[in-house]
């Protein structure tokens, strides 16, 4: 009978296109897959060994700034998590939401072979470009207009 009672559930909630509760940024703070929906999302995999990506983290949390109409997510290569994820976005003066790679593998982004690599995702999800190498300002603005 609990069988039973756990795959019913497990239907209507598939029926009825029920999330997952969502994911953590490194502030505890919950994003929901609701929050994708309507919005251009730019994905940006850092890592703090990686110069290029220091580099061009101004250039996205200006880009956070400019467009609150899209949202801006990191992915700590390295993936650190809680007090450690924490300290690093802190350190690199991260101003946009930083999440564990689940949130990635649940899109289906691959985890990159060169980094920084950002993927920019339409307003249904559908992926629809993959930047390699330190991004401008301007090169992104472009696509999020």
């Amino acid at each position: 009978m609990l069988f039973i009672r756990s795959t019913l559930l497990l239907v209507i909630c598939l029926l009825s296109a029920c999330d997952a509760p969502g994911w953590l940024d490194q502030h505890g703070n919950t994003l929901t897959r609701d929050q994708l929906t309507g919005k251009r999302v730019v994905v940006n995999y850092w890592a703090q060994w990686c110069a290029p990506c220091r580099e061009e983290l101004p250039e996205l949390n200006r880009l956070a700034r400019d467009f609150p109409h899209a949202l801006i997510i990191g992915i700590d290569f390295d993936a650190a998590k809680g007090d450690a994820l924490l300290a690093a976005t802190e350190k690199m003066g991260i101003e946009f939401a930083v999440l564990g790679h689940d949130f990635a593998a649940d899109l289906g982004l691959e985890k990159p072979a060169v980094l920084p690599t950002t993927y920019i995702l339409d307003e249904q999800g559908e992926l629809v470009h993959t930047l390699r190498g330190p991004q401008h300002y301007d090169d992104i603005a472009a696509l999020l207009q």
